[in-house]
């Protein structure tokens, strides 16, 4: 097994890939890093020129280039330029150019990592809606809306911080080191002595705060997920006096994200003073180096020497504290990376078609869940003609809802065949093949949208106003369509929350009915509806199954006594097949699911007339 597994990327892979994001910008980013070298190249100038202070102390008359020859031949007028005036003068020039450096390296970084970030979240949202549904069987909605929304904010920082402080800090040290080198080459190796253990130091808090950083992401999708939950069944949290549980588990969830945090800030509270001694260290050694071994230098050149040497601490010290920015947009990137990584919706068929007659045939249809051992679907075989209705019967987990999942392909199967019109539907282009599905679930969705956007979705947006009244004359919506404030353009509010159960089914099957699909499947599609807008429907249903072929779904068997074919479904087989009335007459599966619900339902008949 340990030879298969994914070995995780090193951090370095991971931040050379995130970077690669950065190609789209290549033009901005060089400007950012002009802008930025010349903001650093002014951190020297500004240490250095307190030699010509200093020196000016004692002689303000001075020549800014003292004897210099060639300034002498060639720009008389610099060799006139005294101390007194030099030196307010060329602070002003620098920090004017080093204004330049600092908009320059910025704004144009910015420009480059915000579009970085905002490809990244385009690319995770795009790439889950093309993502297999097992992904979303095995990840729940609160760790994916994490993901796209608290670890992209992660890599903003490695993407926006850490890149404008590592370049920044980067070139002053470069910068510093080099005045130094050239201001005296032995004084400046000693300082060079303490990077190895700066760099130990480093990579040692680097892994440090990449597990941590790991370890808070899972916990904040934990925090994610519990508020989602809660948000989104309310009701039921209410009605069954579970808001103590629930402020009890995102109290624990919440806890343990602030747990995490503190022990990544307990170790960057920890990391920077030590790295501090360091530093500080190296500087007293180096400063009793300086009054022992100051020659003729003067006094300027001393206090030029020790002001840039006091400068190089404060970009150490930054570009060493990135290191935990850089470690949380990496754990950040690779789990973005990782969903990338996911392979995508199998999509290997080349078949499309404009227009199928919605003949379907399944034969020796078997199927188990990827990962799992049990056979949900053993040996499936029937066949269903244009306008045909076949209904699947059973108690919950017989395999029906599978076997509707398969047909446009939720799911793939390897072991038998479905076929529509003659071909099979892995032959189909996805979007091809459910161009000519229309599916309505017990499970309604509905989007924060107005009651016409909700019916005419997708494919369908931009149908004309009297189609979409149609399709819910149809479906029976439209009475209560035009009882509400803005009619079909009322907003129905988070997954229709503002309708009714009922309400809401009724939209779904005005949705499909506006798509005029020749295969119509009807997962549970009435169990929401009461008995009197279900027989509306099915008089509906009556009239749209005309020359369409239709799955119907259903517990309640008065919905599929009229189907061509019965299915009756145990265990992933089918144990009895026919019409109404043969599996009446057999006496067997069916006739006594059909007499149990009789039973439940004698007192509603009763009371009918």
């Amino acid at each position: 097994m340990s030879g298969t597994e994914k070995k995780p990327a090193s951090s370095v892979a991971v931040y050379l890939r995130l970077l690669s994001y950065v190609k789209p910008y290549v033009g901005l980013f060089a400007i950012s890093i002009l802008g930025f070298a010349i903001f650093s190249s002014t951190q020297p100038m500004l240490g250095y020129i307190l030699k010509f202070f200093v020196d000016g102390l004692s002689d303000p008359n001075a020549s800014l280039f003292g004897e210099a020859a060639w300034v002498v031949e060639h720009a008389p007028w610099l060799a006139e330029l005294r101390l007194l005036q030099a030196v307010p003068l060329l602070i002003v020039v620098i920090a004017v150019w080093q204004g330049v450096g600092s908009f320059l390296g910025n704004y144009f970084l910015a420009r480059v990592s915000l579009g970085l970030v905002h490809d990244l979240r385009v690319a995770l949202f795009n790439n889950l809606l093309v993502l297999p549904n097992g992904y979303f069987d095995k990840h729940n909605s609160g760790h994916l809306i994490s993901r796209i929304t608290f670890n992209v904010t992660m890599v903003t920082g490695a993407a926006t911080d850490a890149i404008k402080v590592v370049i920044r800090e980067g070139m002053t040290v470069i910068f510093l080191f080099a005045t130094l080198l050239w201001m005296n080459w032995k004084l400046t190796l000693v300082m060079v002595a303490i990077l190895p253990v700066i760099g130990l130091m480093v990579t040692s808090a680097s892994k440090k705060f990449r597990k941590q950083s790991k370890k808070i992401q899972v916990a904040m999708g934990d925090v994610t997920h519990v508020a989602s939950e809660t948000i989104q069944g309310y009701r039921v949290v209410r009605s069954f006096g579970g808001e103590a549980y629930e402020q009890q588990r995102f109290l624990e969830s919440s806890a343990g994200n602030t747990e995490k945090q503190l022990r990544m800030t307990k170790t960057a509270a920890v990391y920077t003073p030590m790295l501090q001694i360091v530093i500080f260290s190296a500087m007293a050694v180096l400063m009793f180096l300086v009054l022992l071994m100051r020659g003729d230098a003067s006094a300027g050149d001393l206090i030029a020497y020790i002001t840039l040497a006091g400068m190089l601490p404060k970009p150490i010290r930054q570009l060493s504290e990135v290191s935990s920015t850089v470690q949380k947009g990496v754990a950040g990137a690779e789990s973005i990376f990782e969903q990338l990584d996911e392979p995508v919706e199998i999509d290997g068929g080349t078949l499309e078609r404009d227009k199928v007659e919605g003949r379907l045939e399944v034969r020796n249809l078997s199927f188990r869940y990827p990962g799992t051992d049990k056979q949900v679907l053993d040996g499936i075989d029937f066949s269903v003609e244009p306008g045909q209705m076949v209904a699947l019967v059973g108690r919950s987990g017989s395999g029906k809802s599978t076997l509707a999942g398969l047909i446009p392909r939720f799911y793939q199967h390897s072991e038998g065949q479905i076929l529509l019109d003659g071909a099979e539907v892995q032959d189909y282009r996805l979007r091809n093949l459910r161009r000519h599905i229309a599916l309505v679930t017990q499970q309604v969705t509905l989007f924060n949208d107005t009651v016409a956007a909700n019916i005419a979705y997708g494919d369908l947006a931009g149908a004309p106003l009297e189609d979409i009244r149609a399709a819910a004359e149809s479906a029976y919506a439209d009475e209560f369509i035009q009882k509400m404030p803005e009619g079909y353009q009322t907003l129905v509010g988070e997954n229709g929350v503002l309708l009714s159960g009922g309400q809401r089914q009724r939209l779904a099957i005005a949705r499909a009915l506006l798509k005029n699909a020749p295969l119509l499947i009807l997962d549970e599609a009435t169990s929401a509806l009461d008995t009197e807008s279900e027989r509306h429907i099915q008089g509906a249903l009556d009239h749209v199954m005309e020359g369409r072929t239709t799955l119907v779904i259903a517990h309640r068997l008065s919905t599929i006594e009229k189907a061509d074919l019965i299915l009756v479904m145990d265990q992933g087989r089918i144990v009895e097949r026919g019409r109404h009335a043969e599996l009446l007459a057999l006496n067997g599966y069916y006739s006594r699911l059909h007499a149990h619900q009789f039973e439940d339902d004698a007192p509603i008949d009763e009371v009918q007339p």
